[in-house]
């Protein structure tokens, strides 16, 4: 069966940045665990894998204002971070869940005071619920540089 050269391109550019990742990530002593205090359920506070640094959704404090509540989520991840000596600024990406995209603008003005330019990747996803009657939820993927 012959493949299309354009396929053959892509495959030649995608295989190895593919096996570049995976090696960056593949030894055990390259993976840490942060302990998560207060979690909710059985998961660790941030994972280190290579260069990159996965920390678990955080919230604020459901009970506070939007803008608090939102800027507890933000403060939550920076100390993890801070943890391993990271800030704000080493996030590639962030996962924003909301419980009501009517406060889709309020949520873009509190983490643009928050996080610098360039931005990290985002999503955001509104959501039913979140757990303890939290209203945000941030995920973030950073990278030591």
């Amino acid at each position: 069966m012959r493949t299309r050269p354009a396929l053959r391109s892509a495959a030649a550019v995608l295989l190895p940045v593919v096996v570049v990742a995976a090696a960056s990530c593949s030894s055990p002593e390259a993976t840490e665990h942060l302990a998560a205090s207060n979690a909710i359920g059985p998961y660790s506070a941030a994972v280190v894998a290579g260069d990159f640094v996965f920390v678990a959704g955080k919230g604020g404090d459901p009970a506070a204002p939007f803008k608090t509540e939102v800027n507890g989520a933000i403060d939550a991840v920076e100390a993890d971070l801070g943890r391993l000596g990271l800030t704000l600024a080493d996030a590639v990406s962030v996962n924003v869940f909301v419980t009501d995209m009517a406060r889709f603008g309020e949520l873009n003005e509190i983490y643009a005071a928050r996080f610098q330019k360039p931005y990290p990747a985002r999503t955001t996803v509104g959501v039913a619920s979140l757990p303890k009657g939290m209203h945000v939820e941030l995920q973030v993927v950073a990278r030591r540089r």
